[in-house]
């Protein structure tokens, strides 16, 4: 927690995400422009800073490479990062959420429908470990629904309003120290509030390939 705190840290613009989310590290997302492509100039030189950042700070164990070599030895071949244009992409950001998040969802092929890595993926999951926990509240709650057109209906900010999963079979998992969570981002998810204490999270996607190898990004 100490070299936690060491790293750079910052919010959300309220404009797109009106919850106070803190965050180190790029997430891909952020850099997607109007027509679907990344900005590259700006996400290469904070990808790069945010690796700088990262060394300096001294995090040891780190949280990321102790994750991605479990799940490298679960599924029987490294994890690797994803590459555009041949250069790895930053993985493993940090978000403390502790006002809660609104019902969202990630899919990469979605939000870069003219694809985006040198790999083709066929299928993503979200990555999520804890590192700071509250005495209450803050769990994650996924429900079995993923995005369709009636639920721009329902849109809100950067995510949606509960109506869009009103009627949807859910499971909801408070985090314990020391927990992860794996599992399908295009299914609709949410974080609730913790009204005592942090919520700390290192995160990251992996992607299996159409050649069967997981990689891994932000």
């Amino acid at each position: 927690m100490a070299a936690l705190d060491r790293l750079p840290t910052a919010d959300y613009d309220p404009r797109r995400v009106p919850t106070r989310i803190v965050r180190f590290g790029p997430a891909l997302n952020d850099y997607r422009q109007q027509n679907g492509t990344l900005d590259a100039d700006r996400y290469w030189a904070d990808a790069d800073a945010a690796r700088a950042a990262w060394q300096q700070a001294g995090m040891r164990p780190d949280p990321i490479a102790v994750s991605l070599a479990r799940l490298g030895s679960a599924w029987g071949a490294a994890v690797i990062p994803a590459t555009i244009g041949g250069r790895p992409v930053f993985g493993g950001t940090l978000r403390e959420i502790n006002v809660g998040a609104l019902i969202h969802y990630d899919d990469i092929n979605r939000e870069f429908p003219n694809g985006l890595f040198d790999q083709e993926i066929v299928a993503q999951l979200a990555f999520n470990v804890w590192v700071a926990v509250p005495a209450s509240g803050g769990a994650t709650t996924i429900w079995r629904h993923r995005w369709e057109p009636a639920d721009e209906r329902h849109s809100d900010a950067y995510g949606y309003q509960p109506e869009a999963v009103t009627h949807c079979q859910r499971i909801s998992i408070t985090p314990e120290l020391g927990d992860a969570l794996l599992f399908n981002p295009a299914n609709f998810h949410a974080v609730e509030p913790s009204p005592v204490g942090r919520r700390i999270a290192f995160a990251f996607f992996l992607g299996l390939t159409t050649t069967g190898q997981l990689i891994a990004w932000s």
